[in-house]
């Protein structure tokens, strides 16, 4: 979600929270920015009504599970502990309908640039904040002419080969210690990428993010797997049904396993 800074899509996020309930709601890491926020507080009341949101939800019923991420790493110190129903762990564990067990984790620790090479993630970073500003810019003009998000700073990113190289290492490593940890896949962000495909044999998925992509990964209760797209915003929250819209993948509107 990356709440805190101005490239996070918070309205979109809150209209896709209003549309969706679930069972479980795994928050994926890089909820907060703190890397953002220690250089500059920004805090929109969009962003102070997510996390209000995400607790209205908890208290409802929805387990809700926060697995930290490296841009709000200071919350591993209290995994183990709850806030508000929120429970805070470094990595969980989520059992597919069809049996299949999932490794939840951000996937931070396992990016050789996060952790041998801090200063690069943090020049990454802010060269990345300066496109998300462009970004912003650029989709409110889209927004006024009655287009859907479109995100600049995505296409810039998968027309790197480097990237593309660096992404598929990134999936092979994740795999593998999914692999090693007993499970037959792994749900992951980190890099911004929404993905669900095989790889080495086991299932790779990446909830994306709510800054370019604007995904959730979502298990139905018949056991299907999806990435739930939300470019363009919906006016009001949604009866039980599905959702006809030429932007929005067709979703039932039902319970889910969620991770965003």
């Amino acid at each position: 979600m990356h709440l805190g800074t101005a490239g996070c899509q918070a309205d979109y996020l809150l209209d896709f929270l209003r549309c969706h309930e679930a069972e479980t709601l795994y928050l994926v890491g890089d909820i907060l920015d703190g890397w953002q926020l220690r250089k500059n507080w920004y805090w929109p009341q969009t962003h102070n009504d997510v996390v209000q949101k995400i607790l209205r939800k908890a208290r409802k019923g929805t387990r809700v599970i926060y697995v930290p991420g490296n841009h709000d790493e200071l919350m591993r110190q209290f995994c183990g502990l709850a806030f508000g129903d929120i429970v805070v762990q470094d990595e969980a564990f989520h059992t597919l309908l069809d049996g299949r067990r999932l490794w939840i984790v951000h996937g931070d620790l396992f990016d050789g640039v996060t952790t041998h090479a801090r200063w690069l993630s943090l020049l990454g970073d802010t060269l990345y904040t300066l496109i998300l500003k462009f970004n912003r810019w650029f989709n409110a003009v889209r927004a006024r002419l009655g287009l859907p998000y479109w995100s600049v700073s995505q296409y810039l990113k998968y027309q790197v080969k480097n990237a593309i190289n660096y992404i598929q290492a990134f999936e092979r490593v994740m795999i593998s210690e999914a692999q090693r940890r007993g499970c037959q896949g792994v749900v992951c962000g980190h890099i911004h990428k929404a993905e669900i495909r095989e790889v080495d044999g086991a299932l790779y998925c990446n909830d994306g993010d709510w800054v370019e992509s604007l995904t959730a990964l979502a298990e139905t209760m018949d056991g299907q797997l999806k990435i739930i797209e939300w470019r363009q915003k919906v006016a009001a929250p949604l009866n039980l049904g599905p959702i006809s819209n030429s932007d929005h993948e067709s979703v039932e509107i039902q319970k889910y396993e969620v991770a965003i």
